[in-house]
């Protein structure tokens, strides 16, 4: 698992263990970490100029300590800095070491030509955007040069909350001690490249605001049945889903949560997917009963006036009144209102939309019950600035949401756990189909006991891993991915 902790916590771990410390020890632990990895980076690529980034800040001061040490070992170095605002530890060091120290039009000219770049222009509490004296730094950097951002890409927003496109796209990022949201959350984690953590030796007493689930969990949340279950301890899910109009919505949900494990699936739907489903997944039971949680929405039409129509909706609405965990998806969220917000209080409820249906959901539902204000959100909003988007939802709604995209956000909701960031799937899963799949999947999840939000983001990585074996770098359609979901969790289960 990987934990990331919010700048505020860090900064307070950072002030408890210098209370403990030599002056200047635990930079010099960063210093020491970065310059490992800067030093690795020119003997691998075989760099012959390194030229920092320099601000005014620690981040400053660890790259100019860095590219000193360098020095001293021969490598040619410059760094780009003000001397007015600048380190003065670390400035005497570079002109010990032999530093080339430049600005103006001179730092444009070292830039333009070095091979690797150590981003040190801002650290955790700076402001999202570059400093207006960094931007011609940042625009110089050759397309060609390897980036090494300090703790974080300069003018990228540390909490992960949104995307400076002038700022700094760094190929890796050395950190220190723990990750920071700025790594794992979009839209930022694309700006970070590889994640390099240092240890310092920072110890946390509160819990991290991001989480993103990798492979070694699976052994320990995946529900493995044990020789004394049977179909009904190993659960029940039960998926209201499909439509005359888009009946394959059923056939990729239901195979995906048999796939997956689930004891038993019960299918409720209208004749055409309820024939598809019968003739592609034989295991599966037809009709409404009980279950230990419901999927509700992929493929529905809710606009439908013919009777099988009718009598389905009936059972996607009174999932919605129980107590049983429910999964509502696509044509699903639109069932969603302030009565079943009001029922649903206190049960488990996993809203799963992408980026539009989000926008959709939050337009019509309004900042509050008793708001009469009309605020329009548009889809293009969501992108930008995506855990705002979802944590709102969630706090308007009192569900667990799991916001789908390239990088899958799973917001619980209590605003005080953590959010889960997972990012297992290639390119290619972006197809039809995709999102039903990881609606039956995380069914599966629900009806066997898990959380929601583990739910989620479990599901997520699974789905994502089932996608990249089965598509092999190639294209891949949705139904390959369900019924990859087997070896998938094998593969998990056992790589240790």
């Amino acid at each position: 698992m990987i934990e990331a902790w919010s700048p505020e916590d860090v900064y307070a771990a950072e002030s408890a263990l210098e209370d403990e410390l030599a002056s200047g020890e635990l930079m010099a632990r960063a210093v020491e970490g970065l310059a490992e990895v800067v030093a690795a980076r020119v003997s691998q690529l075989g760099a012959e100029t390194v030229v920092a980034l320099v601000g005014p800040g620690n981040n400053g001061a660890d790259a100019l300590y860095a590219v000193a040490h360098l020095a001293e070992t021969g490598v040619s170095c410059a760094a780009a800095l003000d001397l007015e605002r600048v380190h003065e530890g670390a400035l005497e060091a570079a002109r010990g070491a032999g530093v080339v120290l430049v600005s103006g039009a001179e730092a444009l000219e070292h830039i333009a030509e070095a091979d690797i770049v150590v981003d040190g222009i801002v650290g955790l509490g700076g402001r999202p955007g570059l400093p207006e004296a960094a931007a011609g730094w940042v625009a110089a950097i050759p397309d060609d040069a390897h980036v090494i951002a300090v703790d974080l890409p300069s003018g990228q927003a540390a909490d992960g909350s949104g995307f400076d496109p002038d700022g700094v796209l760094a190929d890796e990022t050395v950190t220190f001690s723990v990750a920071k949201p700025v790594h794992l959350l979009p839209p930022t984690e694309q700006a970070c490249g590889t994640l390099t953590v240092v240890d310092i030796g920072l110890m946390f007493d509160t819990d991290p605001a991001v989480v993103r689930l990798t492979f070694d969990d699976v052994a320990n949340l995946w529900p493995v049945p044990g020789p004394d279950d049977d179909k009904y301890s190993r659960g029940v899910v039960g998926i209201v889903a499909g439509s005359e109009n888009y009946s394959g919505a059923a056939v990729l949900a239901v195979t995906a949560a048999v796939e997956a494990g689930a004891g038993m699936v019960r299918y409720v739907g209208t004749p055409t997917p309820d024939g598809l489903v019968r003739a592609a997944v034989p295991e599966a039971v037809h009709g409404d009963g009980r279950v230990q949680a419901w999927v509700v929405g992929p493929g529905l039409d809710i606009t439908s006036t013919r009777r099988e129509a009718a009598t389905q909706l009936e059972v996607a609405r009174a999932a919605l009144a129980g107590s049983e965990p429910v999964l509502v998806d696509a044509t699903g969220l639109d069932l969603i209102d302030d009565d079943v917000i009001e029922t649903r209080a206190g049960r488990a409820t996993l809203l799963t939309p992408h980026a539009g249906e989000l926008a959709r959901l939050l337009t019509r539902l309004g900042p509050s019950r008793r708001s009469r204000k009309t605020v329009t959100v548009e889809r293009s909003a969501v992108e930008a600035e995506p855990l705002r988007h979802a944590r709102a939802l969630a706090e308007r709604t009192g569900a667990t949401v799991l916001l789908k995209g390239s990088t899958t956000l799973v917001v619980p909701a209590d605003p005080a756990e953590p959010v889960f960031s997972q990012a297992d799937a290639p390119p290619w899963l972006a197809t039809a189909g995709a999102g039903d799949v990881l609606a039956g999947l995380i069914g599966t999840l629900l009806a066997a006991g898990l959380d929601p939000a583990e739910a989620g983001a479990l599901g997520a990585l699974v789905h994502g891993v089932s996608a990249d074996r089965a598509s092999a770098g190639g294209p891949v359609r949705a139904l390959k991915v369900a019924h990859g979901i087997p070896e998938a969790v094998a593969h998990l289960l056992t790589r240790r």
